[in-house]
Parts: C-alpha cells; sequence; structure tokens
C-alpha cells in the first residue's frame, strides 16, 4: 500500500451555524457539497453533533443534498450510535441511499452518549440503565441494512401489506458502512466485521499490546490500519479514508493565511502528550503550500497505508475559507498526490 497515488480525495465538515439564525449555516453546508462535485472531489462528510452549533441530523442534510448532486459519495464521519435506535436509523440510511442514487456511506461509532449523566433522563427516560452501548449496535443496524427480519409478521392485514424486512430496502448499503475507530482494539473488531474503516485526526494512544508512547500519532495510526486489514477478509485491500485536517493556502489571501496559522498553532499544544482520562493522541493540523503538505503527508506512516482521504475543515472558518481550501484541494494539492479529479 505504501507509496500508491491517491485514489479518492474527499472533504468533512462539522457544518457550523448561527444559533439565532441557523438556516444560513446549513444552506452553505449544502452548497459546499455542491461545489465539491463541481471540483470533481469524490466524496463529502458531516460530523454529527448534538446540543452544539454543527449539523445534529447530517441524514436530513444528506437528504436534500442528494436532490442537489448528482455524482459525489455523501457520508457521515461519524454518528454516535448512542444517540440512536438501529431500527428507525436503518429506515433513514435506507431511504437516503435510494433518493442518492446508492451513493450513501454511513459511518458509525459506539459508547455512551457525550454527557450521558446530563441527557440519559431526557434522552432514555425508562431505559437508560439497560441501554447496551456495546458493539452489539453496530450489529443491529448492519442486521437491519442486509435485510434480515426485524419483525416475525409478514404478509396482508386487512388492505395493507407488511414486511418482515427495513423498508425500502437500499441494496449494497450495508457493504458501505463505515467504523470510526479510536483505538487498534476498535480497528481489529470494524476488521473482523468486514466494515470499512474511518481513521482520524484523534486516536486513543494505547498501542496493540496495550502498550502508551512513544507518543507518536502517525505511528499509531499505522499499527491501527495495520491491525485492521490484518483480519479483514479483504486484507490489504480492505478501505480505510484517513481524516486529517489540512489546509493548503496556495490561494489564500495573507490575510486567510495569517488565520490559518494561527489557528492550528493554537491548537499544536494538544498535540505534544495524551489528553484527558482517555489518552486521546491529536494529529498537528496541516498547513501551507500545497508543496509542502504534499511533503508532509508522504512522510506519514498513516497516510502511506491509504489511498483515501477525506481531509477535515476547520470547525470556525468563513464559507469563503472553505471555498479557498476546497478549489486548492482538488486544482493543487490532489494532484500533487497522484488524484485525478472525477469528472
Amino acid at each position: 500500500m505504501d507509496g500508491r497515488p491517491l485514489r479518492r480525495l474527499g472533504f468533512l465538515t462539522i457544518g457550523l451555524f448561527d444559533e439565532a439564525d441557523p438556516r444560513p449555516g446549513h444552506e452553505s453546508t449544502l452548497r459546499l457539497i455542491e461545489l465539491g462535485e463541481e471540483l470533481g472531489l469524490d466524496s463529502a462528510w458531516l460530523r454529527h453533533r448534538h446540543l452544539q452549533h454543527g449539523i445534529s441530523s447530517p441524514v436530513a442534510v444528506l437528504a436534500a443534498a442528494s436532490q442537489r448532486t448528482s455524482r459525489i459519495e455523501l457520508g457521515t464521519a461519524v454518528t454516535p450510535l448512542g444517540f440512536e435506535n438501529p431500527f428507525r436509523l436503518a429506515e433513514d440510511l435506507s431511504t437516503v441511499d435510494v433518493l442518492s442514487g446508492g451513493r450513501l456511506n454511513p459511518g458509525v461509532s459506539v459508547g455512551p452518549p457525550t454527557h450521558w449523566d446530563d441527557v440519559k433522563e431526557h434522552l432514555y427516560p425508562d431505559s437508560a440503565d439497560v441501554e447496551d452501548f456495546s458493539y452489539a449496535r453496530v450489529e443491529r443496524l448492519l442486521h437491519a441494512l442486509r435485510g434480515e427480519p426485524v419483525s416475525g409478521f409478514e404478509g396482508q392485514q386487512g388492505i395493507e401489506t407488511y414486511s418482515r424486512r427495513i423498508q425500502p430496502h437500499a441494496a449494497g448499503l450495508a457493504d458501505r458502512v463505515w467504523y470510526g475507530a479510536g483505538s487498534v482494539r476498535s480497528a481489529r473488531w470494524a476488521g473482523e466485521q468486514g466494515l470499512n474503516l474511518l481513521t482520524s485526526s484523534v486516536l486513543t494512544g494505547v498501542g496493540a499490546d496495550g502498550d502508551e508512547g512513544p507518543w507518536d500519532f502517525a505511528a499509531r495510526q499505522r499499527e491501527q490500519v495495520d491491525a485492521f486489514r490484518a483480519v479483514h477478509p479483504d486484507g490489504d485491500r480492505a478501505r480505510v479514508s484517513q481524516g486529517l485536517v489540512v489546509v493548503p493556502t496556495d490561494g489564500a489571501s495573507p490575510e486567510q493565511a495569517r488565520r490559518y496559522e494561527e489557528y492550528a498553532a493554537a491548537r499544536l499544544p494538544r498535540t505534544r502528550e495524551p489528553q484527558g482520562p482517555g489518552r486521546l493522541l491529536f494529529a498537528p493540523d496541516l498547513v501551507g503550500p500545497s508543496e509542502v503538505l504534499a511533503e508532509r503527508l508522504r512522510a506519514h506512516a498513516g497516510f502511506r497505508a491509504v489511498d483515501e482521504v477525506a481531509f477535515a475543515l476547520p470547525f470556525t472558518f468563513a464559507y469563503e475559507d472553505y471555498v479557498q481550501i476546497l478549489t486548492d484541494l482538488a486544482t493543487r494539492l490532489g494532484p500533487l498526490l497522484g488524484w485525478t479529479p472525477h469528472h
């Protein structure tokens, strides 16, 4: 896998909006997805943000995007299943996949919802103490998406017809489910299930053998990817997408470039050692001319293991900044990495 040209290039956004006037932020996210398609990018991914000023319902926004685009693939990176009922989510995902013509790529993760103690009485008032936030939640979702029975009844009841499986059934959607793994253990589990792997700019600092350190993000990410492919049925051909924050400055104004550099510098201290009780490792944001970024990526052990990326857009920039960044990704950085626009 090392040294292969970049085959697929996409982007990831949080979809920031103003709480007092949320529509323009959602609309600008849709416009970015349209721009991504015009630029020949392969995919657009939405983060899932609950109780924040970022998109809380990516599936709804991607339904809208499916009607404003015709080719670009649409994904979630990631939907935390602790907030979801897998049965209902499967219906929504299948519906959007049908509307998009088979372009949906659902990315999911598991674990208790963020701020669990603060939300559990509202999220699961009657079942908080018995909810299962393990990998079983992914298995339930896959069961439904594969068209396996979710009901014991099938047939006619009066004038209505009932099915045993989720409707609509979106053939092939289950094969396009991605798992957002933070640890080597999760990556290995995803590989055993035959899922696709999303690896981002945040990982746990615990290695395959339970060791901690050295604190080398790129080495840890490569370890995660290798562990995933070692057990995946497709081996080295198993799909992995990397999601670092990468900001080319080729077409940026001096003021934009200054703000980008300041943003990255403010976030750099957290990359020097593990953070919090989860011992999280953060990748440094990559900012600069495309020629410099291409060299830094080629030297990155995690990047050398993949031929698909969905570079993350910084959270707090303006729409015009994102236009410049996406344009440079598609016209400058991508080609330097061996990628060809899809038109």
